[in-house]
């Protein structure tokens, strides 16, 4: 960037380049007494200077030539301008290239650099774009005077980079100059390219271990920058400081620094070249001696901490599988490093070594069993790891705590062991399946499983990665233990699975399980989900493709099973894990409900509607899966009752459901078809776009094409093969445009065999192979009657759409009926209450009417009497209503009156009936004989 704004700037307008290089200064310049007395810097002439040491045929010229640059150093004691720069160090290599025959020229430059430390000057605070280009090649010299064969030289320049780092603001202020930013040598540095040069200035240094440090001192400083590190990088300056590991240093600062450079490529530039850097033989052997000699003879907490950062490197090493970690010894010397605690050995490297409990010797030992794991992914390996025993020692740590017994580590300690060792083994043990059945692997996880389920006191810390989520609890324990024994059931070996089975592995899953169930909270949810997924998953992995098994599984395992499949949906976008245990789930259905007994419990628990309804959810990743499942349920007879009751939302049917996944799932994969779902090319009727791009290629015979592949990954084979376990014909609650869909679907299977065929037509024409005439007509008739399959479908779905047209047509002719009946009902009413108004404000109207009705009542009546029959009178007289009377009348109660009031008397048993009849009423009292006389007002 700076150089690029140097270069634009040194440009005149007219497009004449100028020169960046600052102008010729006079000799002779006015400078006032204050300037003077303030510091000011006058004008001196470089060039004169220049010249100078550039003359060589003078007798005393050499005296001449160091007064001069003695009296320049005066000069820019506070600090060299930006603008004169180049100058100056254009003096210096000049005196750089005079020290082999002239030795006095040491001192002035060793003067010059000593300047340099100095934060440089500038004038405008543009100068430091101006001069960025100068800078930059001024600041690149120093890694070239490397080569000047002067150790007190070499090591002012190091001190001169070191002070890039650690700038110090002038001691003396000068009038109209201020310091450059802090930052500007470092980024010049940068610019310049010093860190190559220093990097090329080790190989000069071979026995100056003094001069040595110093340089490492100032890589260490460059490599904190990204820049540097890439150009240290392309030196090749990672093989180069790990080869010189071993190098004797005293004072342990080569090791040291060295290190942290190594650390700051690994971070700051390409990693993987670095570790292709530090992967040769020389390379690792170092770091083998170094670790090795740490291990053994590091006892302060400084030689810990460095054999650690040691171990690390080596562990990014060791993931390349190109390392010969094998060949130089390190691979056998780490195992047996990690496990000389747990298994004894008589190997002299490890004899009377013993681990502390310091944090230094705890991360050493979790470093050995991170190093393990990576290691084991070379095969080779695997013997090495036979031959140190380590599944036996990694075993040691999968037991219960024992309370009493003193061992060398911490509880929170040995807790971060043991969770790491049980994650170690499954890693391991899935290698060693002979030593892992020896040391009765299953014995000892099932009973460490037992112990994690159980009501045992244990106070767990939680405090490391591998404890996350299981402060308080035995969760960490189980889930890595689970863990392991996934590992272990997914390798299909027949003796770990019968000898977990005959354990009763199976029951005690459930159990764990059903345990997880009742206990889990909301803190500890996403471990139970994965436990319960792993229960799940080793379950599927133990009955799968035995009938036995599946029975052992029985009717708790169905119960399981369906708690998971009644998780709320919304659940699944939470992000605990509730879509892996549902994947576990769906799984453990294929694998584990096998046999009769347990399909028909699965049926009657209404398995088959909970299966639809996460059908329903329409998500893509659980789709393939259930319609795989539902291909298996339908083979028994049992299912298709229960798949065609079923019901979703808006009462849609399984058979909807089915053809709207079809159609979406053809719309997906880009299948052609028209605005009603009809087949548009009959001879390519369920051709993708990806088939559509790709051209046929002939293959060998072995080798599935396009057509066959389609088969597998995509969810319509397994529509196809439900629909057609339904049975096609009846098929409940289908629109038309499922019917026209379902027209597609009943015929896949002739239409992909059909495409399979047009494949093999094709390749034996790329081939240029020409089939005999009968085998050309076959092919030619096959193809044809593919095609009018295709047609006959199209057929078909046009006759279905015409039909439905017709059908909307009767529906909406109906309901247009509907709506007119309704109107002229609404226009009777008007006119009916019309005719009512008109007789109740008009006498003429209502006479008229009443004439009307009862004329039109005469004449409805049967005029032929029969003899002795009673006439009645329907009309009554003096009527004062304006209306017929209706069916309903409405009568008035009886007259008080008539009925002496209210029938609420006591004595309503003495009342007589009156003689004439009519209603009830009051007498008087009989009298009887005990009764006295009572008097009876008048």
């Amino acid at each position: 960037m700076f150089t690029q704004q140097a270069t634009a700037r040194s440009q005149e307008p007219g497009g004449r380049t100028k020169s960046s290089s600052p102008r010729q200064i006079p000799v002779v310049g006015v400078v006032t007494e204050d300037e003077d007395a303030q510091g000011a810097l006058k004008p001196m002439d470089l060039n004169g200077v220049i010249k100078l040491l550039e003359e060589t045929d003078k007798g005393d010229l050499e005296g001449k030539q160091l007064k001069s640059v003695k009296k320049l150093m005066q000069y820019y004691q506070n600090g060299l301008p930006l603008r004169d720069l180049a100058q100056i160090f254009k003096i210096l290599k000049l005196c750089a290239g005079k020290i082999e025959h002239q030795p006095h020229f040491i001192e002035s430059v060793y003067n010059i650099l000593k300047v340099c430390s100095l934060p440089f000057l500038k004038k405008k605070v543009s100068d430091e774009i101006t001069y960025a280009e100068d800078t930059a090649n001024s600041i690149a010299l120093l890694g070239d005077l490397m080569k000047v064969p002067s150790s007190e030289l070499r090591i002012q320049i190091c001190k001169c980079i070191v002070d890039f780092y650690h700038a110090e603001p002038p001691k003396k202020h000068i009038t109209g100059y201020q310091p450059a930013s802090s930052s500007y040598k470092i980024q010049m540095a940068e610019v310049g390219g010093l860190a190559t040069s220093m990097v090329q200035s080790l190989a000069w240094l071979e026995n100056q271990l003094v001069e040595k440090l110093w340089v490492l001192k100032a890589l260490q400083h460059l490599s904190t920058s990204e820049v540097n590190c890439t150009l240290m990088m392309n030196a090749q300056a990672a093989s180069g400081l790990c080869a010189h590991l071993t190098d004797p240093d005293p004072s342990g600062q080569l090791l040291f620094r060295s290190s942290e450079i190594l650390w700051n490529l690994l971070e700051k530039s390409s990693k993987q070249e670095i570790i292709q850097q530090l992967s040769s033989l020389e390379c690792l052997l170092a770091l083998k001696e170094v670790f090795k000699n740490l291990f053994m003879r590091g006892f302060s907490h400084y030689d810990r901490q460095l054999r650690n950062d040691i171990l690390v490197i080596t562990t990014i090493i060791a993931q390349n599988p190109e390392a010969p970690m094998i060949e130089c010894g390190f691979t056998r010397d780490l195992i047996l490093l990690a496990t000389f605690n747990e298994v004894k050995s008589q190997n002299p490297l490890v004899k009377g070594l013993k681990l502390s409990n310091s944090y230094e010797d705890f991360e050493l030992k979790k470093l050995l069993f991170n190093i393990i794991v990576i290691l084991c992914k070379d095969l080779p390996t695997v013997q090495l790891l036979i031959d140190g025993k380590v599944v036996l020692a990694l075993f040691t740590y999968v037991k219960k705590p024992e309370k009493h017994k003193i061992i060398e580590w911490s509880a929170a300690q040995y807790e971060e062991l043991q969770l790491h060792a049980i994650a170690t083994l499954s890693s391991v043990a899935p290698l060693l399946i002979e030593e892992y059945m020896l040391c009765q692997g299953n014995a000892r996880i099932l009973a460490f499983l037992k112990w994690c389920e159980s009501e045992d006191s244990f106070f767990i810390h939680g405090n490391s990665f591998h404890g996350t989520g299981g402060r308080g609890n035995k969760l960490a324990h189980m889930r890595y233990t689970l863990r392991l024994l996934r590992a272990m059931v997914s390798l299909e070996d027949e003796t770990v699975n019968t000898d977990l089975c005959e354990r009763r592995t199976i029951q005690q899953l459930i159990g764990i399980f059903k345990n997880t169930i009742s206990k889990s909270n909301d803190k500890e949810e996403a471990i139970v989900l994965e436990i319960q997924s792993d229960i799940l998953l080793i379950s599927s992995g133990l009955c799968e493709h035995n009938i036995p098994r599946k029975e052992i599984f029985g009717t708790e395992g169905v119960d399981i099973i369906l708690h998971v499949m009644k998780t709320d949906p919304k659940q699944f976008q939470s992000g605990l894990g509730y879509n892996v245990l549902l994947f576990s789930t769906l799984d453990s259905i294929w694998c584990c409900i096998g046999c009769y007994a347990l399909e028909d419990y699965f049926l009657e628990k209404e398995g088959i509607f909970l299966l639809l309804d996460l059908l329903a959810l329409n998500q893509k990743k659980f789709s393939n899966l259930i319609l795989g499942i539902m291909v298996e349920f339908c083979d028994n007879p049992k299912t298709t009752a229960r798949v065609n009751a079923w019901r979703g939302k808006k009462d849609q049917t399984a058979a909807s459901l089915l053809i709207k996944l079809w159609r979406k799932e053809e719309k997906e994969l880009g299948v052609k078809r028209d605005k009603h779902g009809k087949i548009i090319d009959t001879k390519k009727p369920l051709f993708t776009s990806f088939q559509e791009e790709q051209n046929i290629v002939p293959l060998p015979a072995n080798c599935p094409t396009i057509a066959v592949m389609d088969v597998a990954e995509n969810i319509r084979a397994k529509i196809y093969a439900v629909l057609g376990k339904l049975d096609f014909e009846n098929l409940p609650g289908l629109s038309a445009e499922d019917f026209v869909t379902l027209c597609i679907i009943h015929r896949y299977l002739d239409f992909k065999i059909g495409e399979i065929w047009n494949e093999i037509y094709e390749e034996i024409k790329l081939e240029n192979l020409r089939p005999v005439s009968t085998d050309k007509h076959i092919l030619e008739a096959i193809t044809t009657a593919s095609e009018n399959i295709g047609k006959m479908v199209v057929s078909l779905q046009n006759e279905i759409i015409e039909s439905q047209a017709r059908q909307d047509v009767q529906n909406e002719q109906k309901v247009y009926a509907k709506i007119q009946a309704s109107h002229k009902q609404r226009e009777l009413a008007n006119k009916s209450w019309e005719n009512f108004l008109a007789r109740t404000s008009n006498a003429k109207t209502l006479k008229k009417a009443k004439r009307l009705q009862d004329k039109a009542i005469e004449s409805s009546r049967y005029n032929g009497r029969p003899p002795n029959a009673i006439f009645h009178q329907t009309a009554i007289k003096g009527l004062n209503t304006t209306v017929p009377s209706g069916q309903v009348v409405t009568l008035e109660s009886t007259p008080a009156r008539l009925t002496g009031g209210p029938l609420a008397e006591t004595d309503i048993a003495l009342k007589k009936l009156p003689i004439r009849g009519g209603a009830l009423k009051r007498v008087k009292a009989v009298k009887t004989a005990d009764e006295p006389k009572k008097s009876v007002p008048k």
